[in-house]
């Protein structure tokens, strides 16, 4: 969902005018954790399945992943957004770490995805989710918020999600806003203009 809010955010700050001029300025503490944290989620998510010990410390993995991409947006505070996209980070982390460390999902807002989605949901070890039941802690705080067409890619989120992509957008629209298409335009409009004696 995240990932849906920042390619959202890119194509709003293009039509206010903004420019990706802005990303060039950016300068983050720490910004190389950010990759860093996208890849090893990435590959618990291919080889838990294939390694007995990854899906064994998978929970523990994407724990500590969240609290290194807590510690990362908590150093760049003072950017623009970071502190609601902290708050949304945080609201996933309470409820993951409250389960086991992994992210509860409703299984009925979750069936337009599929009875193989449900089915490996439930049996417990689906990337870093699991099946919301009677025993979940803080439920409301999981994946349930159904997204379906219109919407272009159909999920299941979390209030988190939601509010860290409000986070996003704020950062994006200041990175793109800070360095506006037509800034550079209209100052050779005014540089290449006639001078009119009076």
């Amino acid at each position: 969902m995240v990932y849906d809010g920042i390619i959202l955010s890119l194509l709003i700050g293009w039509f206010r005018g903004g420019s990706l001029k802005g990303f060039a300025a950016m300068k983050l503490r720490g910004g190389w954790l950010f990759p860093l944290l996208l890849a090893v989620q990435v590959v618990i998510f291919f080889l838990q399945e294939k390694v007995a010990w990854i899906a064994k410390m998978s929970n523990v993995i994407f724990l500590l992943v969240y609290i290194t991409g807590l510690v990362f947006l908590w150093l760049n505070r003072h950017q623009p957004g970071f502190s609601v996209i902290f708050a949304g980070v945080l609201l996933n982390f309470i409820v993951m770490a409250v389960n086991g460390g992994r992210m509860p999902v409703s299984v009925e807002a979750a069936q337009f995805l599929g009875r193989e989605y449900i089915e490996a949901l439930k049996a417990g070890l689906y990337g870093k989710h699991q099946a919301i039941t009677s025993d979940t802690l803080l439920p409301f705080l999981g994946d349930i918020i159904p997204l379906s067409p219109p919407y272009p890619r159909q999920q299941v989120i979390s209030i988190g999600d939601v509010v860290m992509n409000v986070g996003a957008f704020l950062f994006i629209q200041h990175l793109m806003l800070s360095a506006p298409r037509h800034r550079a335009d209209d100052a050779e409009e005014t540089t290449g203009a006639p001078a009119i004696n009076k």
